[in-house]
C-alpha cells in the first residue's frame, strides 16, 4: 500500500468531519443548552468515529457518527438525572440560573432580521422543549436528512420508533411554534 492508498481515506474522513461539525454542534447544543459541554460531546464522538471506524465505507459513517453523538447525548441526560437526584437528596442548593448555557446572540441587526431573529430563536426553544428521543428523530430526519433506517441505527431504535417521535415532534413543534408561523 502506497502512500496514496491511506492518505485519500484519511482525506475523506476530514472532509465528512468538517461537512457534519456545525450541523453536529447545534444538535448536541440544542440538546444540551451549553455551548462548552456541546463541544465536548461532538469532539468525543469524532474521536470515537476516527479510532473505531475509519475504515469502515464512507457511505456508513454518517449513520455512525449520528449513533455515536446520539449515544454520548443520552449518556449526558443519564449523568444529569443522576446529578440532580443528588442535588435534591443531599440538598446542594446550588442551582444554575435558568438561562445558564443558552447560546447568547448577538444584538439583534437591521429591523428586517428582527423577525428571522426571534423565530429562529424560538425554534431552538421549542426544539429544547421537545422530548431528548423526538429531538433526536427531528434533527437527524430534518438537518442531518437521515433516512428512517440510517435514522434508526443512529438511535439504536427500531425504524418504527423512528417514526412515532418524529411524528410526535413535528406535532409538539407545529404548536409550540403556531404564533410564529400562520
Amino acid at each position: 500500500m502506497n502512500e496514496h492508498d491511506t492518505l485519500e481515506p484519511t482525506r475523506a474522513l476530514d472532509r465528512f468531519l468538517a461537512d457534519v461539525e456545525q450541523r453536529a454542534y447545534r444538535m448536541a447544543h440544542i440538546a444540551t443548552g451549553d455551548r462548552d459541554e456541546a463541544l465536548d460531546l461532538v469532539q468525543e464522538a469524532m474521536y470515537k468515529l476516527v479510532q473505531s471506524y475509519r475504515q469502515r465505507p464512507a457511505e456508513q459513517w454518517p449513520a455512525l457518527f449520528q449513533r455515536i453523538l446520539q449515544s454520548k447525548i443520552r449518556d449526558r441526560y443519564r449523568r444529569q438525572r443522576v446529578r440532580q437526584a443528588f442535588q435534591r437528596w443531599f440538598g446542594d442548593g446550588d442551582e444554575p440560573p435558568a438561562d445558564a448555557g443558552l447560546l447568547r446572540r448577538p444584538n439583534p441587526g437591521p429591523e428586517r432580521d428582527l423577525h428571522g431573529r426571534h423565530a429562529m430563536e424560538a425554534v431552538d426553544r421549542a426544539l429544547r422543549r421537545l422530548p431528548l428521543r423526538q429531538q433526536q428523530a427531528f434533527l437527524l430526519r430534518q438537518w442531518e436528512g437521515l433516512d428512517v433506517a440510517a435514522t434508526a441505527m443512529a438511535m439504536g431504535c427500531s425504524q418504527g420508533s423512528v417514526k412515532t417521535h418524529y411524528s410526535r415532534a413535528i406535532h409538539n413543534l407545529r404548536k409550540q411554534l403556531e404564533d410564529h408561523w400562520p
